[in-house]
């Protein structure tokens, strides 16, 4: 049986898991945390630190294949682990590219791939000579995630807020709508294209609050999305998953944002909404089988569960038996013991032939299913 591997035991991790058994493979997941969400659903676990050369090295070589559910891994020790033979998804040069987000910026930049204007910023003092350049995003080179390591700049009095570290400073691009398309590739190159999700950003967060898939786009907008998206993949060289998030400018132009290297959020709703989910096409490109139907079955939305502001412990998730009553909902608690603010806690996806329904019934879902704390809730009944 096949031994693939995966870095990273959270959420990803788990779905990816869920979707492993319908194949025969062996399962194997390295994580720092022995309660964490994927941990009882592999086959074998090993409590190490994905970021430590040796640990990654040693969790590695005696697979068929590994993966990644986040992008803060030991790349020396991948391909260490490639030139030994094993196979990697997605490859250490593309991941090194990816991981690092002043080599993403240049990458695009390179390989002319349309992208907004940016300078690269060594330490906080160098945002003084750019003020010209606002407003504009600061983002640190190396560690965001989940909208961490990422601030705003409208004015100088900002600058205050950047980071004291190797970031890029991106030039603020005039939208209308922020997209995500998500491509499979696999060992000979072939590739599949999920059709465009839309995404809609919490703006305090900066964490996609809903979506709705498939994007209302015009023709010509999907066209160039789609091209740039497969333009981009293809120049990374490397199989795997890649989910790449776009601009969709006033005048129709469209940009790239950033690309994961991995399943991604924008693609939680292919579980029940396409013939061949993310996780699902992840398992056929490591195990060389044909690559899925990216086909929607239904339109659909994903509505986040985050850890609701003010509270930190045991997570109770209030209104989800209501929530559990609508039609065409699918609900995905991802067994997080803990909930805090902004702390991603799950997903519900909604299906629908009618996009006001979706819209309607993900603003239903946002308001009814809240994570709260356990222990204030026993304060509240007491």
């Amino acid at each position: 049986m096949t031994k693939v591997g995966i870095l990273g035991g959270g959420q990803l991790g788990r779905m990816l898991l869920q979707a492993a058994a319908n194949y025969p493979v062996e399962t194997f997941v390295m994580e720092s945390d022995a309660n964490c969400p994927a941990a009882h659903l592999c086959h074998h676990f090993i409590k190490g630190d994905i970021k430590n050369f040796d640990d990654v090295y040693n969790f590695g070589k005696g697979l068929d294949a590994i993966t990644i559910e986040i992008e803060a891994v030991n790349e020396d020790a991948l391909e260490k682990l490639e030139s030994e033979g094993v196979r990697v998804y997605p490859k250490p040069a593309a991941l090194k590219t990816i991981k690092n987000k002043i080599l993403q910026k240049k990458f695009y930049k390179d390989n002319q791939i349309p992208t907004s204007e940016f300078v690269i910023t060594q330490n906080k003092n160098e945002l003084n000579q750019h003020s010209n350049f606002l407003p504009a995003a600061h983002k640190i080179g190396m560690g965001g995630y989940d909208g961490r390591g990422v601030e705003l700049m409208k004015t100088t009095a900002d600058f205050e807020k950047g980071f004291d570290a190797p970031s890029v400073l991106e030039k603020l691009v005039q939208i209308k709508k922020e997209i995500a398309v998500i491509i499979a590739v696999n060992d000979k190159g072939e590739n599949a294209l999920y059709p465009p999700v839309d995404m809609v950003f919490d703006t305090r967060l900066n964490l996609l609050d809903y979506q709705i898939s498939p994007a209302n786009l015009p023709e010509k907008v999907l066209w160039k999305a789609e091209a740039i998206a497969l333009k981009l993949v293809k120049d990374l060289k490397s199989p795997g998953i890649f989910a790449v998030e776009l601009f969709v400018d006033l005048d129709d132009n469209v940009l790239v944002n950033e690309t994961a290297p991995r399943v991604h959020n924008s693609g939680h709703h292919t579980i029940e909404a396409n013939y061949s989910s993310q996780f699902d096409m992840l398992w056929r490109i490591m195990l060389q089988y044909p690559l899925g139907n990216t086909e929607p079955i239904l339109p659909a939305a994903i509505v986040n569960l985050l850890g609701a502001e003010g509270f930190s412990g045991e997570a109770y998730y209030e209104g989800l038996n209501e929530v559990m009553q609508i039609d065409n909902v699918f609900i995905h608690i991802y067994g997080k013991a803990e909930t805090k603010p902004g702390r991603k806690m799950g997903h519900v996806t909604i299906l629908s032939k009618e996009k006001q329904e979706l819209i309607h019934q993900a603003n239903r879902i946002k308001h009814t299913l809240i994570v709260k704390q356990l222990a204030r809730l026993y304060d509240y009944l007491l």
